[in-house]
């Protein structure tokens, strides 16, 4: 399904993540420590260091299904002109990264709250891959903006509702 362009509430929940998953590469250090005192001695910090790094981890999660819902219920913009694998490759990391938003807090939870040391393991993988798409993301963004100059960032600043 496609659309005009995306709704405010699709831009505002992008901003939204993008400031969530920024607190989670700078909070994520105080888990590691809490999940480190855990493994041993048993038992954990219940400090605040810890609800920094999980409660933006749950609110990407909301954040990330509602998203899925509006992506799925009212469309998304055509992706811009140029060349197939361009689009592809488009489509293939935006999925991936509704994918990493869902995995990285299920991972972390199963991990934290379900005491699952391999789940722990593989939130390690998921965060690394979240880097490397967000990262894939911001550069074809800006590639977008800067060299092909089609007005793909415009797309995200204001709303076509």
């Amino acid at each position: 399904m496609t659309s005009k362009g995306y709704s405010s509430t699709q831009i505002a929940l992008h901003w939204v993540v993008v400031i969530l998953f920024a607190a989670q590469f700078l909070f994520s250090d105080s888990m590691s420590e809490a999940w480190d005192a855990y493994e041993e001695g048993g038992t954990t910090v219940a400090g605040s260091g810890i609800w920094v790094h999980i409660i933006p981890g749950v609110l990407i999660l909301i954040a990330a299904l509602w998203r899925l819902a509006l992506r799925l219920s009212h469309g998304v913009p055509a992706a811009p002109e140029g060349p197939a694998w361009q689009r592809l490759a488009g489509e293939v990391v935006h999925w991936a990264l509704y994918a990493v938003m869902i995995a990285l807090p299920l991972s972390g939870m199963a991990a934290w709250f379900g005491g699952i040391e391999d789940a722990g393991d593989v939130h390690q993988l998921f965060k690394m891959a979240a880097i490397a798409l967000v990262v894939l993301h911001v550069v074809a963004a800006l590639y977008h903006q800067y060299v092909v100059k089609d007005g793909l960032i415009r797309r995200m600043m204001r709303a076509e509702d």
